[in-house]
């Protein structure tokens, strides 16, 4: 047979025999694993299996919509509806007396409501936009660089997700009081800078990216922080919506703890425990605060779902 030289490599060249006979095996082989595949027992369901189903996700999604609906119906309520036994669901007298009367009770207190609303406004954007950037940012080199020391960095940072908050509080307290940011803002956005979750959900959505685009980039000529930029944020973008939706949760619902003492500085979660402290006079107040409380996070996250949801742009991409 002749030999013939192919990338500096010896390789028999093949008769058109032999290539007929390796051609007809190929497929042979392929109509084995096509009748393998079709004998399997493929299972559908009937029709009756569909409307059970069917059936039960409905239940579940009643139940899981029923706290939503409460607090709707709730802030419509008038005083003797909200303590009325048993309670009902769905309001029988709708009436917005409940949103009038937090206005004027907000208006009669030192500081008005829209300066609660704008603290909170405030503490959520800055820890949400703060944590997804610097996440994003300590995750690349983490996922898409090799460098002494990595696999030890993040071990630390899975090791922190293990403590309750609880244990690093008076830590916590210490430093934000060294720094001589106490009852400021800054008191507890910088906290929400550092939590691991955010890193780690990052690092785990960027190492699936291939590293096939990045070296093209670079022979593009783009640098670090062009491809960072414009190559892993937009093909990270389900990781680090997912990521702002759980930051802007846990930001919104923020009392100010035991960093914000005066009054003007404290969140609209504080003001809603002040109300709800008052007592029954109070409680149509406390229900239009929990509506508003509750209406924010779930538009954000509407505005968000179909981000969310869509398809990554990194599936079926091999290096």
């Amino acid at each position: 047979m002749m030999k013939a030289i192919f990338h500096g490599r010896e390789k028999e060249e093949l008769t058109p025999e032999q290539e007929a006979e390796l051609r007809r095996a190929r497929i042979e082989k392929m109509q084995r694993k096509m009748k393998h595949k079709s004998g399997k027992k493929k299972l559908n369901r009937s029709k009756a299996g569909n409307a059970l189903l069917f059936f039960l996700m409905g239940i579940c999604g009643v139940f899981m919509a029923l706290p939503l609906v409460m607090i709707i119906n709730n802030t419509l309520k008038p005083l003797d509806e909200l303590y009325q036994f048993p309670p009902r669901i769905f309001v029988r007298n709708p009436t917005l007396s409940n949103f009038s009367d937090l206005f004027v009770l907000m208006n009669e207190s030192w500081v008005p409501l829209s300066r609660y609303v704008l603290n909170t406004i405030i503490i959520t954007l800055g820890g949400m936009i703060g944590h997804v950037v610097i996440a994003s940012l300590a995750a690349y080199p983490l996922a898409k660089h090799k460098f002494p020391g990595r696999n030890i960095l993040f071990s630390m940072v899975v090791l922190s997700m293990m403590f309750s908050w609880t244990v690093t509080q008076i830590p916590q307290y210490l430093i934000i009081s060294w720094l001589g940011i106490n009852n400021t803002h800054a008191a507890l956005i910088l906290p929400a800078w550092s939590f691991g979750m955010g890193l780690y959900l990052m690092k785990q959505f960027m190492e699936q990216l291939p590293d096939s685009i990045m070296e093209s980039a670079r022979l593009q000529g783009a640098n670090e922080w062009q491809i960072f930029w414009k190559i892993i944020m937009p093909n990270v973008k389900p990781a680090w919506l997912t990521l702002a939706i759980f930051q802007f949760q846990q930001m919104w619902g923020n009392t100010g703890g035991m960093f914000l003492r005066s009054e003007e500085l404290k969140p609209l979660q504080y003001a809603l425990q002040q109300i709800t402290a008052g007592g029954v006079s109070r409680a149509g107040a406390a229900a239009a605060v929990t509506f508003i409380i509750a209406a924010i996070p779930i538009t954000f996250f509407l505005i968000c779902q179909s981000s969310i949801l869509e398809t990554m742009t990194t599936s079926g991409m091999k290096d």
